[in-house]
């Protein structure tokens, strides 16, 4: 199985993956699961920003539309680069504010990534946003699920917690 996860516009081996989250988690000293969620974010604001910024773009300007997109995003992903596995997501609104995002995946263990790149796509659309993994694949279950909460009123700078210059 192959996964885009580098900076580059390559692919890599899913072992070249789990053995880098590792690599990171030991010399971090970080669980693989923090090590996974940083990597998510840094994904999504730094790698697709510039790499698929109008992919980005063209997905949507609100957390629902995004998420409700991935797919075919990830389809379009798929014309560059054809031997990717991407994982489905399909989403149900809840309640204005809340959607119940299903992610299914033939990979084991990266539900950490998920919940980095929903906090990073937050940043992204500067949207608040939180996204707490309700359920893990596994145990008889096809897919993950996790609840995201979220605002379509902007977030100011000072509220992205991302660093600033000064001066």
């Amino acid at each position: 199985r192959r996964v885009l996860f580098r900076s580059s516009m390559e692919s890599y081996d899913d072992a070249i993956t789990y053995n880098l989250v590792g690599a990171a988690s030991e010399i971090l000293e970080l669980a693989p699961e923090e090590v996974l969620h940083a990597f998510g974010k840094y994904w999504v604001l730094e790698v697709a920003k510039k790499n698929y910024a109008e992919l980005m773009k063209a997905a949507g300007s609100t957390i629902p539309e995004f998420l409700a997109n991935l797919d075919q995003l990830h389809s379009r992903v798929l014309a560059i680069f054809p031997e990717l596995q991407p994982p489905s997501f399909r989403t149900v609104l809840i309640e204005p504010g809340k959607i119940r995002l299903y992610y299914y995946s033939e990979r084991e263990g990266l539900e950490p990534f998920v919940l980095g790149l929903v906090a990073g796509l937050g940043v992204f659309l500067k949207l608040p946003v939180a996204v707490r993994l309700e359920a893990s694949k596994g145990g008889g279950r096809s897919h993950a699920e996790f609840l995201v909460t979220y605002s379509e009123k902007a977030m100011d700078e000072a509220s992205t917690n991302e660093p600033r210059s000064t001066g």
